[in-house]
């Protein structure tokens, strides 16, 4: 098998497994009126309306698999995604919105807006479903007043430029919007709620997957001040940004519901996948193809390109030719103009290293199949990839600098483009060892 197959192989075999419609039924049963998840039982016919609300990247998949399971007892549902599919089998009782991402816009105000009617018509004998996945943070945004929504669209861009790391942003997205961390199982309160998140998130720390808007938030006003004065000296924040924290911490404004608020009484949290389900899948599709398999960690973080520059060090420990995997989700601090993501940068900074690695892979990829603002999901790297640069009259160096690993690897034919893939578990790097 030639590597641009196995690379095919062993993105399909993780991306599959956490598709909405393999897990969601493997968790989720209905055995008549009594609705299971994760062996624990709801009995459908003792509410009086079932609202359904499915929110981020994987929101249409989510909903199509849950409806599958309790289409009849659904009274209204509402879908916020990115990507509106052609074709979906969703009924009248669902309303498909699409919000925007990865910077938050118009259409995810309206979003959150609709959102927010259907959670206020929930009433104590009512059971919402709350289905989340990633990207809901941007998809769904309702900025506290006195932040208008150019200047979160600045600030986002500012936090994203400067090499946050997602938890860190979505501390600060909790205490900046009416809607995000737990806020809106407030609205939905005192309805029955069940929340069923499939994480993005590295560790799977549920109030930070989507900005955890029905989970109770542990962070604080000044826990989010802190990271913003963190990364004071990096950019020059919207000075309402640091007024409106400030006002939170001196408790002039309300706290986001932490833990023990009564309203989780009735509610319940499962995860039901991750960057771990997909991992351990491309491994065991790798054994299948008779290669030795091993997921080596899932806790990859870091600046994107100088994970690059040490990943490709672990063949030196690999006794034995097979596919090892890393997963987890880098980030990039932007000083450039180009046009690249997370595993492209990590890609490219990977390129010296790998130049003396023969028979060697280093593939890394997202697996929503957009790293970025790009149309790749990623790409591929090999000993051959730097003379390829050298032919075109590039080096990796430049690109970098210029934070335009697209186009790098565009010119030496390494791009992985798998198109949007209708789920996202974080990120995915194959080190494949062919001999």
């Amino acid at each position: 098998m030639n590597t641009s197959d196995l690379i095919k192989h062993l993105s399909n075999a993780a991306i599959t497994a956490v598709m909405p419609e393999v897990f969601i039924p493997a968790q989720i049963t209905r055995d008549g009126g009594i609705l299971t998840i994760q062996d624990v039982p709801y009995d459908l016919d003792a509410y009086r309306h079932v609202y359904v609300i499915s929110l981020g990247k994987a929101a249409v998949g989510m909903a199509e698999a849950l409806d599958q399971i309790i289409h009849p007892y659904v009274t209204e549902a509402i879908v916020l995604t990115k990507h509106i599919p052609q074709r979906h089998s969703l009924g009248d009782q669902y309303r498909i919105l699409r919000g925007n991402h990865p910077i938050p816009g118009t259409y995810s105000i309206a979003g959150a807006k609709a959102v927010l009617e259907i959670a206020e018509k929930a009433g104590a004998d009512d059971l919402v479903i709350f289905l989340i996945s990633g990207g809901g943070s941007a998809l769904m945004s309702l900025p506290v007043e006195g932040i208008d929504l150019e200047t979160m669209q600045r600030f986002s861009d500012m936090i994203l430029s400067c090499g946050a790391n997602i938890t860190e942003f979505n501390i600060l997205r909790k205490h900046l919007d009416l809607i995000k961390g737990g806020r809106l199982a407030q609205h939905a309160a005192p309805a029955e709620q069940v929340t069923i998140i499939l994480s993005d998130v590295v560790g799977d720390p549920v109030d930070i997957i989507a900005s955890g808007p029905t989970v109770p938030d542990p962070y604080t006003y000044q826990d989010a001040l802190e990271i913003l004065d963190r990364y004071a000296a990096v950019n020059t924040f919207p000075p309402v940004i640091h007024n409106i924290l400030m006002r939170g911490m001196d408790g002039k404004l309300p706290e986001t519901p932490k833990p023990d608020d009564p309203l989780f009484q009735k509610s319940n949290i499962y995860l039901a996948a991750s960057n771990r389900t997909a991992a351990a899948a491309a491994a065991l599709e790798a054994q299948k193809l008779g290669f030795h398999a091993q997921v080596l960690n899932t806790q990859l973080t870091g600046e994107a390109s100088e994970i690059g520059k040490l990943v490709p060090s672990f063949f030196s420990t690999l006794d034995a030719p097979g596919v090892y995997i890393f997963g987890g989700e880098t980030t990039v601090h932007i000083t450039g103009n180009g046009l690249g993501g997370r595993n492209l940068e990590l890609a490219l900074g990977s390129v010296r290293e790998m130049a003396g690695w023969k028979n060697c892979v280093l593939a890394t990829l997202a697996t929503d199949g957009e790293d970025g603002p790009t149309d790749a999901a990623g790409a591929f790297v090999t000993a051959d990839t730097i003379f390829r640069a050298i032919e075109e009259g590039i080096t990796p160096e430049s690109f970098l600098r210029n934070n335009d690993a697209y186009h790098f690897f565009e010119r030496v034919k390494g791009l992985i483009r798998t198109g949007p893939s209708g789920t996202n578990v974080c990120d995915l790097t194959f080190l494949i060892r062919m001999s």
